[in-house]
């Protein structure tokens, strides 16, 4: 070691600049560190968009190839946004770091070129005042070589306004009689909210899951008050003017070929306590298969799950139905039924089921991880799952054909693997007790083994339910926010207004729109061209009009 390196000067002068090199040396330290920071977070949040990526792919080109595929990407999509929220912290902490140096190098990081205005938007052109003189020798002899544009996407506050609609009242000199227009309608008798502002409300509580609270909470901090009491009224009042429509949408339903059906648990308020009811749906969607009839949904509230609800939904429907193996669908397969045969098509996904809880490694590997009790993982029910994703693969590419071209791959794809599949099952059955769980799924399907090869001999059959499913799923989350219904009308109120706004969605209409425009012309539509204001129909109106204005 040196000592007359290493020793301190006795010199004021000398230590502060002795102080100043060392302040010097611990910014440059700092700063390195937090490029390096930053570059680490970016290459995470590179790898956490990659295999976001990766994995949408996966299950555009293959489908969802198991039961948690969909709750993986919103895991990997979680991840991400954290992750690039973080490098972009490090990367703003690297410069102010490296601003305090000299001598080390900034960081920025590599962003794609991404295109985030879309055409339709307007354009708003803000010209800074230009130099009068040069800024070098200060002349005023200036002439404009070019312009450079920089583009921000912004977004305008809700505004909101009072429409003072005017009615002159004009007497006759002749006869005295005073003649005035009429008054302009509105949903709510003597009301004054304005249809946009009643889709709003209505389309917030029904589409958002926002209870009227919460929305009177919000327009309050914007400086609008709205009474509950108000908006509950806009509620029953649009339910009302719509109901029309609902009974259009219920028969165009109904008139399907084929039905999706199924039904969840709705929470309903009652004395000191919350009842379980159902909200049923019933979904007609033909395009799996080819159809051209839009698609569509219809929800029923009932305060219990008693058969008699789906039969009275289903009273004068026949055709398929797409279901699981709920008792009260079985008086609607009777072949003596007096309003015509239903035929039962059985859901291979709820089938699958109970095969994949015993085949999933990467369940089993979580649990081990976390110390938890171990599945006993099944090399039968891994085969049986794998027979039947081999299934939905042959599925997946038929899907959008007319019904004779899938049953004919079907015929030749599929029902040789359906027949082994059965002749496997039934060897493996017999090697099990009655009690085991591998035989309880398997003896599911043996019992409903002709709905479940349904699909082989009639080509508008799907494998799944998974449309019913889609229907249910904002109920499933709506839950969360809004708790429980109020009551019974309240629940039969809500399943009206979910079956517009979820057919509006499903023949990508935006429902907020939609509900405003035909609120406010629903009173003035002739009774007998109604059904223009249905969602797809009035989707092909819009879309000519625009297309004639841009003629």
């Amino acid at each position: 070691m040196n000592a007359n390196r290493d020793a301190a000067p006795d010199d004021i002068a000398a230590l502060k600049e002795a102080l100043t090199v060392e302040r010097a040396k611990g910014l440059e330290i700092a700063a390195e560190l937090a490029v390096a920071r930053a570059k680490a977070s970016e290459d995470e949040a590179l790898i956490a968009q990659q295999k976001l990526q990766i994995a949408k792919l996966k299950q555009q080109i293959y489908g969802q190839r198991s039961e948690r595929s969909s709750r993986l990407i919103e895991q990997l999509a979680l991840t991400f946004e954290e992750l690039e929220a973080d490098a972009t912290e490090d990367e703003l902490a690297a410069e102010r770091a490296v601003a305090k140096t000299t001598t080390v190098r900034g960081f920025t990081r590599k962003r794609p070129e991404r295109q985030t205005f879309p055409e339709h938007l307007p354009r708003e052109r803000v010209v800074i005042d230009p130099p009068t003189a040069c800024e070098c020798c200060g002349s005023n002899r200036l002439r404009k070589l070019g312009e450079d544009v920089t583009r921000t996407l912004e977004v305008v506050p809700r505004q909101w306004k009072v429409i003072e609609t005017v009615r002159e009242k004009f007497s006759c000199r002749d006869c005295e009689k005073i003649s005035q227009p009429p008054a302009p309608f509105h949903a709510i008798a003597r009301g004054w909210v304005g249809p946009s502002l009643l889709a709003m409300i209505v389309f917030e509580k029904f589409g958002q899951h926002q209870p009227l609270n919460r929305q009177a909470e919000r327009y309050a901090l914007e400086g609008v008050p709205i009474a509950l009491s108000t908006m509950a009224d806009a509620v029953g009042a649009c339910c009302t003017v719509l109901e029309p429509l609902s009974r259009l949408l219920e028969a165009h339903v109904m008139a399907a070929e084929r039905l999706h059906g199924d039904d969840t648990t709705v929470p309903v308020l009652a004395l000191g306590k919350c009842d379980v009811a159902r909200c049923w749906v019933y979904v007609k969607d033909d395009r799996p298969f080819g159809g051209s009839d839009p698609p569509a949904a219809m929800f029923y509230y009932s305060r219990d799950r008693s058969g008699e609800h789906p039969q009275a939904h289903l009273a004068n429907y026949t055709g398929i139905l797409q279901a699981d193996a709920f008792g009260g669908y079985i008086k609607l397969y009777e072949p003596a039924r007096s309003a015509g045969l239903i035929r039962e098509a059985a859901c291979w996904v709820h089938a699958r089921r109970p095969f994949f809880a015993m085949a999933d490694l990467e369940e089993n590997a979580r649990r081990k991880a976390a110390g938890k009790k171990e599945i006993v993982i099944s090399p039968v029910a891994m085969e049986i799952v794998r027979r039947i994703d081999a299934l939905f693969e042959i599925e997946r590419s038929i899907n959008g054909q007319n019904a004779d071209q899938r049953k004919a791959v079907r015929q030749a794809q599929s029902a040789p693997l359906v027949a082994d599949l059965e002749a496997y099952m039934r060897e493996q059955c017999a090697k099990l007790s009655r009690g085991h769980d591998l035989a309880k799924a398997m003896n599911y399907m043996f019992k409903r083994w002709a709905s479940f090869t349904r699909f082989l001999d009639d080509g508008r059959v799907c494998l799944s339910n998974n449309a019913a499913e889609r229907a249910l799923r904002g109920i499933a989350l709506g839950r969360k926010s809004w708790l429980f219904c109020g009551s019974d009308r309240g629940g039969r109120r809500a399943a009206a207004m979910y079956s517009v706004i979820v057919s509006a969605k499903m023949n990508a209409v935006d429902p907020q729109a939609w509900l405003a425009d035909v609120l406010a012309r629903i009173a003035t539509h002739p009774a007998h061209r109604l059904d223009e204001l249905l969602p797809w129909n009035w989707k092909t109106a819009q879309q000519q009009g625009l297309a004639a204005q841009a003629a």
